[in-house]
């Protein structure tokens, strides 16, 4: 089994509720969204080359997705990356408020999508006892889009073996946080 499959198992163990998957379909993509604009807007030249940290960040974060395996799962994260970065990237050359407003403003509901859902499971987000959770939430999602189209079936076969089906879970009030 390759890494990128242990991690999803691992990540997916704290996401089974399907209110809890469809707020991060929405909370992941800002979240994302708001980090490349806060690290477009810094920038510095190499050999005459103008860089900025939401294009280092992605590569970097390219490289350790790669590394993890299920090639077509990972290429298409790095898509969906890249697209939310491109699209955050314009954002840097905006005046100072509207840049703040709209990254911080992205970055906070982000959050709170996620932290909503994570109310309704009534569990902690995954990146509280693996910081790699916030490298594989964009990866669970993505997943988690092909497997309601009918994509890597066997990939989902074996998340749901491992962890369980999605089902809504019982009132927070009968189960363990």
């Amino acid at each position: 089994m390759d890494q990128a499959t242990r991690l999803l198992v691992q990540y997916a163990r704290y996401h089974r509720d399907p209110r809890n998957i469809t707020t991060h379909y929405v909370g992941i993509p800002l979240i994302v969204f708001a980090i490349g604009a806060l690290l477009a807007r810094a920038q510095f030249s190499v050999a005459g080359l103008v860089v900025s940290l939401d294009v280092v960040a992605y590569l970097l974060a390219a490289q350790w997705y790669l590394q993890q395996g299920q090639r077509p799962l990972v290429l298409t994260t790095l898509v969906l990356i890249g697209t939310l970065l491109m699209l955050a990237h314009p954002l840097a050359g905006a005046p100072l408020a509207i840049w703040l407003s709209v990254a911080l403003g992205s970055f906070v509901v982000g959050w709170v999508f996620q932290f909503v859902g994570h109310y309704w499971e009534g569990r902690k987000p995954a990146f509280v006892d693996d910081l790699r959770g916030l490298l594989v939430g964009p990866m669970f999602v993505v997943a988690e889009a092909g497997f309601a189209l009918g994509l890597a079936q066997a990939l989902h076969r074996h998340i749901v073996q491992q962890t369980g089906p999605v089902a809504r879970q019982t009132p927070r009030t009968t189960r363990n946080a």
